[in-house]
């Protein structure tokens, strides 16, 4: 584990991104959900390393153990903090790994830098390609909808991460552990409160439709028919139409946090996508 120190400064501080490091051989970076940290893929590091590949996770800034800003998290910035993991760890042939919001950092990534050092590409719960509910995607999160996790946010932000936890998990039929969701709770609520809103604000409004056609990789995407946070209408099903080469696997019965309750079915639909 370690920082590397981003571009940017805060207050003449350079700002520094927090990773876990596991394992040797080719490079797979696994990039958080919204509003959680690495510590959100502790069900897939062990596995991945186990299986022969260097696990990378990191805090994304604003989160876990990063630098937290006030500014700056729109998807350009937050794609150039993933660019500047890779160039300053020396990664090449990287397989990158987006879960939910993390999804925007591996398409924005594709925009921005091209496929210089990725070999592959994962979406796993992804809200690639639009979260919000519009005309031409009517199976989206309505406006009212997304106003009121904003609202929320600013006047009850950690009584609401308690209720976005059970809801992540599915929780009373996955019968995920009150101990489980409490960690999850856990690790949202020591995020910056900053960090919660803007990011809210960049995966809520950001549409990657025109940006899918850049990835032009081979990507495994994953998604739950059962997402109660990030319908697989709007996003798996959608994201399988765009990205050029994909394959789709559904996980029956998922939830958004399904690398936990279906962890079993994940890490080895992932593994064999990484050996293929």
């Amino acid at each position: 584990m370690g920082y590397i120190s981003l571009d940017d400064k805060q207050n003449g501080e350079n700002l520094r991104l927090f990773y876990q490091d596991y394992g040797q051989g080719q490079p797979v970076i696994l990039i958080h959900g919204w509003p959680l940290s690495h510590k959100a893929w502790e069900p897939q590091m062990q596995d991945i390393a186990d299986a022969g590949f260097r696990a990378i996770a990191y805090d994304r800034r604003g989160f876990g153990e990063s630098s937290k800003p006030y500014d700056a998290y729109d998807y350009s910035t937050l794609a150039r903090d993933l660019r500047t993991l890779i160039l300053k760890l020396d990664l090449k042939d990287c397989i990158i790994v987006g879960f939910s919001m993390g999804g925007g950092e591996v398409v924005r990534y594709f925009t921005d830098y091209g496929n210089d050092r990725i070999a592959k590409a994962v979406l796993i719960s992804s809200i690639i390609p639009l979260v919000a509910k519009k005309d031409d995607n009517p199976d989206g999160v309505p406006e009212e909808a997304v106003n009121e996790i904003m609202e929320a946010l600013h006047t009850d932000r950690v009584g609401f991460m308690e209720d976005f936890a059970s809801n992540f998990f599915n929780a009373e039929k996955t019968g995920v552990s009150k101990q489980q969701l409490h960690y999850a709770w856990s690790i949202a609520s020591h995020a910056s409160p900053r960090a919660t809103i803007e990011c809210a604000k960049s995966w809520g409004g950001t549409d990657f439709r025109p940006e899918c056609q850049n990835v032009t990789v081979p990507t495994l995407i994953i998604h739950g028919d059962t997402d109660g946070i990030v319908p697989i209408e709007t996003a798996g099903d959608q994201a399988a139409e765009l990205i050029p080469d994909n394959t789709y696997h559904k996980v029956s019965g998922g939830p958004h946090g399904l690398n936990l309750t279906h962890r079993e079915e994940l890490n080895k639909t992932l593994i064999d996508f990484l050996k293929k």
